[in-house]
C-alpha cells in the first residue's frame, strides 16, 4: 500500500493487523478471499485519510493481491479526481457541492456517499496557552473572518494577553476549509494564514508558536495531545470539549461532523473495490478504533450496511 506521508504507525502494528483479519474480513468465503487482486486509487480528504490508509492496510493483510494506493489531495481535490473517473474511492470530511456533482454527471460518473466515522472539529492552541481554554464562535469568528486585522490575541479580548496571534488551518481545496469556514464564518476566510492539505503541518506550526491557533480533524489532536491543547467551543449554550460523546450526539456544535468515503459506480464493478467498501463498513468499528477516529453509533453502522447494500445492488444494474 503506497501513502504520501507515514503517519500513526502504531495504529498499523502486527498484532492489530492480525487481531482484525482473524476477527472477520467482510471478504466472502476463502476461495474468493485468495483470488481477489487489483488496485484501489483512494484520493481526497487529509482528515479522512489515516482512516482509510488503516483499512487499506488492514483489508490487503486478508487479501495479498490487492493493492490499496491512498493520497491526500484535499476534499476538494479528491472530488476533482473522482469525477473525472480517475480514482475509485473519494474520502471526503463533507458532503459532494453541486459544482462537483454537476462535474461528475457531465463525465458520466454516478456515484454514492457512505458516512464511515463521525468528527469534531478540533480547534488547538499552544500547550503554554493558559487563557484561550474557551473561545465562542463570534471570537473565531472575529479570527478568521474575510479582511480581519486581528494580530494579537487582546484584541479578541482584553483579558487575554498582548501576544501575537499566529493562524493556521486547512487550504482552500480541504473539505475542513470549507466546513471551518461555512461553521464560524458563514463561507469566507481570510487568507493571511498558513494554508496547508496536510494537517501535520498545522500541528507542528501551532506547536512552536505560544500565540499559535488551528483547526483540524479530532485525531490529529488526538495524536498531539502532548503538543497541542484543544479549545473548547461556546455556541451560547455554554463551553463544550470536542469529544468522542458530543461529536457522536452533536452538542459540540457547530464542529461536530459527519466523514465520508464516496464510490462511484463503475469501481464498484470491480470486485476488490466492492469488497473493500464492504470490508470498511462490516469492520467499521474496529478499524475507527485502529486508527483512533470517533465512532459511528449503531444506527448510524445499521443505515450505511443498509445503503451499501443498495449501492451495490444499483451499480451492478
Amino acid at each position: 500500500m503506497t501513502v504520501r506521508r507515514t503517519r500513526r504507525l502504531h495504529v498499523l502494528a502486527l498484532g492489530v493487523i492480525t487481531a482484525l483479519t482473524l476477527s472477520g474480513c467482510g471478504g466472502g468465503d476463502s476461495e474468493s478471499q485468495a483470488t481477489l487482486s487489483g488496485p484501489i486509487v483512494i484520493d481526497g480528504s487529509s482528515t479522512v485519510e489515516p482512516l482509510s490508509m488503516t483499512a487499506g492496510k488492514l483489508f490487503t493483510a486478508a487479501h495479498p493481491d490487492v493493492r490499496v494506493d491512498v493520497t491526500a489531495s484535499g476534499t476538494g481535490g479528491g472530488f476533482k479526481k473522482f469525477c473525472a473517473d480517475q480514482i475509485d474511492v473519494s474520502d471526503a470530511s463533507r458532503p459532494i457541492n453541486g459544482a462537483e456533482s454537476k462535474a461528475c454527471a457531465e463525465r458520466g460518473v454516478s456515484f454514492s456517499a457512505l458516512q464511515v466515522a463521525n468528527d469534531a472539529l478540533t480547534v488547538v492552541v499552544h500547550k503554554d496557552n493558559t487563557w484561550a481554554k474557551c473561545l465562542t464562535v463570534t471570537q473565531l469568528k472575529k479570527m478568521w473572518e474575510p479582511n480581519s486585522t486581528v494580530k494579537s490575541w487582546n484584541e479578541i479580548d482584553p483579558s487575554f494577553p498582548n501576544e501575537p496571534l499566529t493562524l493556521f488551518g486547512a487550504g482552500s481545496d480541504s473539505g475542513t476549509f470549507d466546513y471551518f469556514t461555512q461553521a464560524v464564518t458563514g463561507g469566507a476566510s481570510r487568507t493571511d494564514y498558513r494554508a496547508s492539505e496536510d494537517d501535520n503541518v498545522t500541528v507542528a506550526g501551532v506547536a512552536a508558536a505560544k500565540g499559535a491557533l488551528g483547526y483540524f480533524g479530532y485525531s490529529y489532536y488526538e495524536d498531539n495531545t502532548d503538543k497541542l491543547r484543544a479549545v473548547e467551543i461556546d455556541n451560547g449554550q455554554g463551553c463544550i470539549a470536542p469529544s468522542v460523546p458530543t461529536a457522536q450526539d452533536g452538542s459540540y456544535k457547530p464542529l461536530a461532523r459527519p466523514l465520508f468515503i464516496y464510490l462511484s459506480d463503475t469501481a464498484l464493478k470491480k470486485p476488490q473495490v466492492e469488497k473493500f467498501a464492504e470490508f470498511y463498513i462490516d469492520n467499521n468499528a474496529k478499524i475507527v478504533e485502529a486508527a483512533r477516529f470517533i465512532p459511528m453509533t449503531s444506527p448510524q453502522i445499521s443505515r450505511a450496511r443498509a445503503e451499501l447494500a443498495d449501492i451495490v445492488e444499483t451499480a451492478g444494474q
